[in-house]
């Protein structure tokens, strides 16, 4: 460890909410982080159980030779400081929410008689932007309802009040083909373009309900005072936003200004999704990923992400949706963890976005990377099955006998969880008579795992037993006797339900049915009895073969024993020859056998 003296440090820093960062021998900043009680945060990093720590985390801890700390009122105030000097900074082992994408935006530009257009670039100079959009399909079906919907100038003339007084401009094509009304002529007036440009931001602004009210107000009134012109006009308005409407994601119009957040991440990466909801609408969606860099917990992402959403898209919400309450205290916000209902079915629409990405990402990385998923599947089982190794050899035995006779054992390999088939092998049972798979299964494990021993060969992390409880105990009891029951983990599979025993276990372990680490020891399970039937096939083959030879007057055990071994098969014995023959018999034996194959 270093020779900095964290004691000292921490006598100096206070039990109150704040930032703190670390800084390396050369000054330079390496760590941002938050805390609600500083002192404690920062002590937990020096903790003499580092073990804790995956391997960043102690070497961050290791080049610490600096602590610097600036205190905050509240939790929240020290979330935001983090977030705006990670930001400013960007250290080494901090995660970056930075997007590597420049999302558009759509502005209201400001001008005389405003012009509507998608940007990739925000200015300040007064203009009303709305967005990001995730999507841009979503944007560009916003703008082409308010094109359909409003006529508005595309120009990007000068239409100062004294320019149009004096005449500088003429209508162009959009004007004669009913995309414009002409203010550049002042054939509309600057109240009634700014009525439009209005309701366009109430739609912007996830309110089409209300535009839609007002619409229907306006022809209303228009038939009421014999004006179809107007009612006709606002109909066909009325027939493209509701139109819109339809086609946009909505829920319960109950549920009004509210965001909902949601993760889902693996040991390396995690991936957020926000949803801004405004008067039953979605208004803005987005999913981000993380790379983790010092083992965040998914409150610690989750949290940070929300803050760097809010902000990004603007919103003023009180309430926010989540899967599960964040740590975060924050009077000004409401934080919900639905249970049912129109909430519960928003969280769930963030959740299955958030999937979908992951599982996109995920292999895309796979496939650039291989090995990425044999980790990551290691990994899975290493946590589903309660290991304290990555399993990545695997052996899974099975046994078979037919009517209590010919009772063989096989044994499949797995390395990196994949098959690795010249490590396979069969197992003659010697010591076992008659149908007992108990016994048969002491047998093969004691001499598997005593070869291994005697040739020093490395162990395996798991080993899988084809079979229940009583099984298992079997192969336990061998891997007693070898003194090995404490270097490798073994399990048992239940055939019928799919049921995992461990030893000295009364309940079995039920894995989800799409679980990856299931589908792993259902392919080892699979390939042990496949290898092991087609072995026991070709022994219980030969043995009714044998049998049959033996029965011929002048062939006995030993001599059908030649012919196995010669011939392989009974179809070789019938096709050969009598030159062939006489390699193994002699001239009596081979008319003899021959009579016999003549009679069938």
């Amino acid at each position: 460890m270093s020779s900095f003296d964290h004691k000292t440090a921490l006598t100096a820093i206070p039990h109150k909410p704040g930032v703190y960062q670390y800084w390396d021998a050369d000054g330079k900043l390496m760590y941002i982080g938050k805390a609600k009680d500083l002192r404690n945060r920062v002590g937990s990093y020096f903790n003499s159980d580092r073990n804790q720590f995956n391997g960043k985390t102690r070497v961050l801890v290791s080049k610490i030779r600096k602590i610097t700390f600036t205190i905050v009122d509240t939790e929240i105030d020290a979330w935001l400081l983090e977030n705006s000097l990670i930001k400013k900074h960007q250290p080494k082992f901090n995660i970056n929410l930075k997007d590597d994408k420049t999302y558009p935006w759509i502005i209201v530009k400001n001008e005389n008689y405003p012009r509507i257009y998608w940007t990739r670039k925000v200015i300040k100079d007064g203009s009303t932007y709305f967005g990001p959009y995730g999507s841009i399909g979503m944007m560009h079906t916003i703008l082409d309802l308010i094109k359909e919907t409003y006529p508005l100038r595309t120009c990007s003339l000068p239409l100062t009040e004294k320019n149009i007084a004096e005449g500088k401009f003429k209508v162009c094509l959009e004007y004669q083909i009913g995309n414009c009304k002409g203010p550049c002529q002042n054939y509309q007036t600057e109240t009634d373009y700014d009525k439009n440009i209005g309701e366009i931001k109430e739609i912007l602004n996830g309110k089409i309900g209300n535009v839609i009210r007002e619409v229907k107000g306006i022809i209303k009134s228009a038939s009421e005072n014999l004006n179809f012109e107007l009612a006709h006009q606002y109909a066909r308005r009325l027939e493209v936003l509701e139109k819109y409407q339809s086609k946009s994601t909505v829920v319960n119009s109950a549920i009004t200004n509210v965001d909902v957040v949601s993760i889902a991440s693996d040991e390396r990466y995690a991936f957020v999704n926000y949803l801004k909801v405004m008067n039953g609408t979605i208004i803005q969606t987005q999913t981000i990923e993380v790379k983790k860099q010092l083992d965040e917990s998914d409150d610690e992402i989750l949290t940070l992400a929300m803050l760097e959403f809010r902000t990004k898209f603007s919103s003023t919400s009180k309430e926010i949706i989540v899967p599960f309450e964040p740590s975060l205290e924050d009077e000004s916000l409401k934080f919900t963890v639905p249970k049912l209902g129109e909430k519960k079915k928003l969280l769930e629409l963030s959740q299955k976005n958030v999937l979908f990405f992951k599982k996109e990402k995920l292999n895309q990385y796979e496939k650039l990377n291989p090995d990425l998923r044999t980790n990551r599947i290691l990994t899975t089982m290493q946590k589903d099955l309660r290991l304290t190794q990555l399993p990545k050899h695997i052996e899974c035995f099975d046994n078979s006998n037919f009517q209590g006779k010919y009772p063989v054992s096989a044994i499949v390999v797995f390395k990196d969880a994949k098959p690795s088939k010249k490590d396979y092998r069969h197992f003659n049972v010697k010591t076992v008579e008659g149908p007992n798979d108990f016994a048969t299964m002491e047998e093969a494990v004691f001499r598997r795992y005593r070869r291994m021993l005697d040739e020093n060969q490395t162990l395996p992390q798991l080993i899988i037993i084809d079979g229940g409880k009583g099984q298992l105990s079997s192969a336990v009891k061998s891997l007693k006797l070898l003194g090995i029951e404490n270097k490798v983990t073994v399990i048992g599979i239940a055939k019928r339900l799919e049921e995992l025993f461990y030893p000295g276990d009364s309940y079995p372990l039920y894995l989800d049915k799409k679980s990856e680490t299931l589908k792993v020891i259902q392919q080892l399970r699979d390939e042990a009895h496949r290898f092991g039937i087609t072995f026991h096939r070709k022994k219980r083959d030969q043995g009714t073969l044998k049998t049959e030879l033996e029965q011929i007057e002048g062939i006995g055990k030993t001599t059908a024993d030649k012919l196995l071994t010669h011939f392989k098969s009974v179809k070789k014995i019938k096709e050969a020859t009598e030159k062939e023959l006489a390699q193994v018999l002699n001239k009596k034996q081979i008319v003899t056998l021959q009579a016999y194959f003549s009679q069938e």
